[in-house]
């Protein structure tokens, strides 16, 4: 008997499943990736990698889901009981995340006011830094809680809870029924104001320009599957939750390729947006279009706010809008990455969705308060590289070796699929998994591994140098460790629910 909440429709876990691949890196970290590794032409490798990894792990963690019907842990342990430590990797890498984006979607928050009176003045670097994040001097340093940054982190998580007691159709379809369209409509204003502006020009011709002698280098191909493997939430537990509320009669393939293609769709046009703006900003202060490219925080929170300044018009409305755009994608994304330890925890010990979501959500409400301390950007930087690296895409990689070649599940995943979709899953979904992705993958974490344990990575990092050995070990190499080292104690604790270890036929 199914038991399990479903959604409503099926346009719900779309715009669900949109609305948690579509984030802050759609806007801030693929207009920068794609300028750098060959601008027009990126998106031939992208594409490559959209098609041979992005859309294919995302089809098998789509029929994950739906055929073993639980979350991450569930669905790993009913695949094969020594597998269920993956699941909880992947959720417990779920909370991390959700501990300092939620921080993140904060300072968005407090943006989006500042821009109606522009409080950010002249020097929107001093501004950041100094005025409203109140920056401790040294790394590991953590000071008071920053008043400014814990109001409205309370609102954030204030809205994650609510959205999240709902349950999956009065809480999290109702939420992304309105902030995805939302989302979308505000960001094609932001849009249209930018590539009607002076130098708009110039700035996506920068940004479309090929340069196919780039496509000889392997590491813009790198490039292209790892910003496919980070922007569509694939390898974190989160699409495979997600997938396990979908009715038994549902296209799991075509679901795939509507998220995926609707994902690559947004940052093509975040890519319009942002160089439309950028164009504009060189062409007023006089200088080259490389002078002004940014991408992550120092583009969102110290580069928009400069160019807002210099905006003809209306440049309040239009810090609003984009500040509002990075807040709707920021929240949509961060119910999604709360949902995958939730259903966690109600699966595995048997519990009501309220205690879950007070146990879950509440422990990383707590823990996000570290980001909110004024030593707290340290912690983010050096945090969201280790889990990113190391819990995110090495999970992604540990997760296709085992299922393709350990467990041999390709062919049980590709037969379910093909039975509930309108399009079938041949050689190439086969091919996609078994050896185009593991090789990439494979590839990604040697060189990653072989940087950071050779010391290579100080400027890696993020946007400060100087972190000390004992900083880097206890918040980049101690979190991404610890995750893995928890996920398998949690695995070997006993199952609550009664009806969780039920046998499944992968005939």
């Amino acid at each position: 008997m199914e038991n399990r909440s479903q959604w409503g429709t099926r346009a719900g876990f779309i715009m669900a499943a949109v609305g948690s691949a579509i984030g802050l890196g759609n806007i801030w970290r693929f207009p920068a990736v794609a300028y750098e590794n060959g601008g027009g032409a990126f998106l031939i490798p992208y594409l490559f990698a959209l098609m041979t990894a992005g859309i294919p792990i995302l089809i098998m963690e789509f029929t994950m889901g739906h055929k073993y019907r639980g979350s991450a842990p569930l669905a790993f342990r009913r695949m094969n009981k020594k597998a269920e430590f993956i699941g909880w990797w992947g959720a417990l890498v779920a909370f991390v995340i959700s501990t300092y984006y939620s921080v993140i979607v904060a300072w968005a928050i407090s943006y989006s006011i500042f821009s109606i009176k522009l409080t950010w003045g002249s020097d929107t670097e001093g501004f950041l830094f100094g005025e409203y994040l109140k920056l401790a001097e040294v790394p590991g340093q953590i000071g008071g809680l920053v008043p400014g940054v814990l109001i409205p982190l309370i609102v954030v998580w204030a809205l994650v809870f609510i959205i999240l007691f709902g349950g999956i159709r009065k809480g999290i379809e109702i939420a992304n029924r309105i902030c995805i369209p939302l989302l979308i409509v505000v960001f094609l204003i932001i849009v249209i104001r930018a590539i009607t502006l002076p130098g708009a020009m110039q700035g996506l011709d920068a940004f479309f320009s090929p340069d196919f002698s780039a496509m000889l280098s392997p590491n813009v191909w790198i490039a292209a599957y790892g910003q496919i493997f980070f922007s569509l939430s694939i390898a974190f537990a989160i699409m495979i939750t997600y997938s396990s509320y979908l009715p038994k009669k549902s296209d799991i393939t075509n679901n795939a390729f509507i998220v995926g293609f609707g994902n690559s769709g947004f940052e093509l046009l975040a890519g319009i947006g942002v160089f439309g703006i950028l164009g504009f900003m060189a062409a007023t202060s006089g200088l080259d279009i490389n002078d002004v490219v940014a991408g992550g925080v120092g583009l969102a929170f110290v580069v928009f706010p400069a160019i807002i300044n210099e905006l003809p018009a209306l440049n309040g409305f239009f810090g609003v809008l984009f500040f509002a755009s990075l807040t709707l994608a920021g929240i949509s994304s961060l119910i999604s990455i709360s949902e995958a330890y939730v259903s966690a925890l109600v699966d595995k010990f048997n519990i009501t969705r309220a205690k879950a979501v007070l146990i879950g959500v509440g422990l990383a409400a707590i823990v996000s308060l570290l980001y909110a301390s004024r030593g707290g950007m340290f912690f983010l930087d050096n945090v969201d590289y280790f889990i990113n690296q190391f819990g995110v895409a090495m999970l992604g990689f540990v997760e296709v070796i085992l299922i393709a070649w350990v467990l041999r599940k390709t062919n049980v995943l590709k037969d379910h699929a093909n039975r509930v979709s309108d399009i079938r899953l041949r050689a190439w979904w086969t091919i996609s998994i078994a050896i185009v992705t593991p090789i990439v993958m494979g590839y990604m974490m040697f060189g990653l591994l072989k940087m950071n344990l050779l010391r290579e990575f100080n400027t890696e990092t993020g946007n400060y140098e100087g972190y000390s050995d004992v900083f880097i070990n206890f918040s980049g190499w101690g979190v991404a460790i610890g995750v893995l080292v928890l996920g398998i104690v949690l695995a070997l604790l006993k199952w609550r629910s009664p009806d969780s270890l039920a046998d499944y036929d992968d005939k």
